[in-house]
């Protein structure tokens, strides 16, 4: 049995092949990935006019008919069941839309939802909210105006996923919403980030554009303002850029007080984009890593009141220069990234303010005018059936006889439209009239009625056909939500000319240090101060020392490997070691190549000097410094010397000085760098120094003084090429190591 089955799963492979037929891609896109890109688009990631993705949309309608608006706050979890007749989505993700609209999270200017209970803070990753079962909910005051007139057929009303329910396409908010609350969303191929602007600026922006004064909008809307407060580094005509544009980004900067009592800075706000964790967690890596040294603690200390950080700094530290620092190494300022891209029509667009204005305008024109005709075609048909009552109350008599002779109940209806010449509907009216209000006083205020409707009839049939007095009328409303809603900003502004660019340079801890490089690629940046305190050097078994220089923790270094790569680093971005430890492993520190090996490394600040490669037959290329310095900071140069013929030596030159070298055949030859001539470019080959006798290969080359010999200047020549001159005495006993050897 087990056979039998084995033997079908193999099978099964081949018949899934035989069943597979060819399909051009460009089909494949447009009816597969297309429809489900367009639905991402359109149905969920993209907010449209009103301010609203579909979620949050779904999300308030229902608590909108639930009762929400005025009464008491209900269980989050009875919300969100309730919204699942609108979204599918799940109860999650559900409950995660809900937390954001909440003034408890503090992710919105003006919340939506009035809420009771944990719902973590916009500024916290860790802090969690709680769950649904524990928390309340119930709608702010403001929706008041997002859902306005919704009644009134003021928006169109769709079918829900199944049929069920109807609900609104976009909610009829009475103020420019989409400006007011910020809005994130990821689409397919495409994206969109709308920041807050303060509800009282908008107003008047959206007002200033409503009298046609499109010039005077960016007087009003100077900068976002965030919930989360904060400073904006202000530059005036690159925000207007921005804002006409609908893309750019711009710098926030977190607040800060400086207790000198306690010898602390406190942070009490933060960039909208961040968060409390990411902040201290930069923080501790930059103290660690021993780039801000003037800090002794940092800590938490949100509470009830507020968010809170807290940084203890040492005796003398300046706390204005540490906060400099601070702004450039972490997220205490960070960049917020605009694209305006709103749907409109079901069409995606990337508009600025402006555009965004006149849009709104235009939706919510025709809000009003929806609702002005709603109004209007019900006080038409109140005015119908009064009119059919006018008639009958001039002979009020005659439709008592009518109803009192008239035998059936079916009949008494048909026998009053002919007695009257009125229609069915205005005989129905006057047939359910009471016996009490057949008096004098009734008969008067209904005929009063009949003048008051025509009055409102005509007034709104004005207002109707007068795109200007529709204007007024959305002015109006707007000073009056100005007016309630408004607050200060809690985002400030600051000049961006009052804002120092921070030097990195000022940043780096400058001392002296010396580096260390072994033939089995271990690395070590040991200050000066350890090193007297311990200077054994701990290496594993049978390792050797290659390298040995003093530098500046603030030059640069520069890694030649055994493939013609070299890699760069800022000293000061590696870390201090100990002597007793044996150092970084640099195939891990550098993400070198597979099989790569380090063979030489050397320090510079100014890119000064010469870089020597001697090869094996014989050549030596002396290649300016100069030919590795970068604009951008690259920490891989391809190409870094010529790869022919293997390397026999490598080290750095400040400048030209006599250089030795010795064969496998014993001889030794010692000239003067100025003899070669120096490159620019990297991988040149260079020219011919020392001649081989008999395949004897080129095996070392030093600076004299390192050579080893006891009188490297015995084996000089003055002219190249050269096939110099045999070892002498001594010399013939030296033992030349070749470091290129495993």
């Amino acid at each position: 049995m087990r056979k039998k089955k084995e033997e079908s799963t193999h099978k099964a492979p081949e018949n899934v092949i035989e069943n597979i037929s060819q399909q051009r891609i460009n089909e494949t896109l447009e009816t597969n990935y297309m429809p489900y890109a367009m639905s991402v688009i359109v149905s969920r990631a993209i907010p449209e006019i009103d301010g609203f993705k579909p979620s949050h949309r779904k999300l308030l309608y229902t608590m909108y008919k639930m009762g929400l608006l005025n009464g008491a706050r209900t269980k989050s979890a009875n919300v969100v069941g309730q919204t699942m007749k609108l979204n599918p989505h799940g109860d999650g993700a559900i409950y995660e839309t809900m937390v954001r609209l909440t003034r408890g999270n503090q992710a919105l200017l003006h919340p939506f939802v009035d809420s009771k209970g944990n719902f973590g803070k916009q500024y916290s990753r860790d802090m969690a909210y709680a769950a649904s079962r524990y928390t309340e909910v119930k709608l702010e005051s403001i929706c008041k105006e997002i859902f306005g007139e919704i009644d009134k057929e003021t928006v169109l009303f769709v079918d829900n996923y199944d049929g069920t329910m109807k609900e609104p396409t976009l909610l009829p908010v009475t103020f420019p919403n989409v400006l007011v609350n910020p809005n994130q969303g990821i689409a397919v191929g495409m994206a969109s980030n709308i920041c807050s602007f303060n509800l009282r600026e908008v107003c008047e922006g959206a007002i200033a554009h409503l009298k046609g004064k499109d010039e005077e909008i960016y007087d009003h809307i100077i900068a976002p303002d965030f919930s989360t407060g904060g400073n904006i580094v202000y530059d005036r005509e690159q925000m207007v850029e921005i804002m006409k544009q609908g893309r750019g980004s711009f710098k926030v900067r977190a607040k800060y007080r400086v207790d000198k009592q306690n010898s602390c800075i406190e942070i009490y706000e933060i960039p909208y984009t961040t968060n409390s964790e990411s902040i201290i967690d930069k923080i501790v890596d930059g103290v660690k890593g021993g780039k801000l040294r003037e800090i002794s603690d940092v800590r938490d200390e949100t509470d009830l009141k507020g968010l809170k950080i807290t940084i203890d700094i040492k005796r003398n530290c300046n706390p204005e220069a540490l906060m400099t620092k601070l702004f450039k190494m972490t997220p205490l300022e960070d960049s917020y990234g605009c694209n305006f891209n709103i749907l409109i029509d079901g069409q995606p667009r990337v508009m600025g303010v402006a555009e965004i204005l006149k849009q709104w305008s235009i939706f919510r024109m025709q809000c009003i005018k929806n609702g002005l005709a709603h109004d209007i075609a019900e006080k038409k048909a109140r005015l119908h059936l009064l009119l059919g009552l006018k008639k009958i109350l001039l002979d009020i008599d005659k439709a008592i006889a009518i109803i009192r002779e008239t035998k059936l109940d079916s009949e008494v209806v048909p026998n009053l439209m002919n007695g009257f010449d009125i229609d069915e509907k205005q005989a129905e009216f006057v047939a359910e009239i009471k016996l009490r209000n057949i008096n004098e006083e009734y008969i008067l205020k209904r005929v009063h009625d009949v003048d008051v409707l025509q009055e409102d009839i005509q007034k709104m049939t004005a207002i109707l056909e007068s795109d200007m007095e529709v204007r007024k009328l959305i002015i109006s409303q707007l000073k009056e939500i100005a007016k309630k809603y408004g607050e200060d900003r809690k985002t400030t502004l600051i000049d961006k000319e009052s804002v120092a660019e921070p030097e990195e340079e000022k940043f780096i801890e400058d001392y002296n240090c010396k580096i260390f490089l072994t033939r089995d690629n271990y690395f070590k940046k040991i200050s000066l101060a350890s090193l007297r305190a311990y200077a054994e050097q701990k290496l594993k078994p049978d390792d050797v020392m290659i390298v040995e220089q003093e530098a500046s923790n603030k030059e640069d270094i520069l890694f030649f490997s055994d493939k013609g790569q070299v890699y760069k680093a800022h000293l000061y971005e590696l870390a201090d070691c100990k002597a007793s430890v044996l150092g970084e492993y640099l195939p891990n520190l550098l993400s070198m190549d597979e099989e790569e090996k380090i063979v030489y490394a050397t320090t510079t600040v100014d890119y000064s000097g010469m870089m020597i490669f001697a090869f094996e037959n014989g050549k030596i290329a002396k290649v300016s410094m100069k030919g590795y310095e970068t604009k951008t900071n690259r920490k891989k140069l391809t190409a870094a010397y010529h790869t022919k013929s293997p390397l026999a030596g490598i080290f750095f030159l400040k400048e030209d000085g006599m250089i030795t070298m010795t064969s496998q055949g014993g001889r030794a030859l010692t000239c003067s760098s100025e003899l070669i001539s120096l490159k620019s470019k990297r991988d040149t080959q260079g020219v011919q120094v020392y001649l081989s006798k008999r395949d004897k290969f080129l095996q070392n080359c030093y600076p004299a003084e390192q050579s080893g010999l006891e009188d490297p200047m015995a084996y000089r020549v003055t002219k190249i090429p050269n096939a110099g001159q045999r070892l002498k005495g001594d010399d013939e006993t030296v033992k030349q190591l070749n470091l290129f050897e495993g």
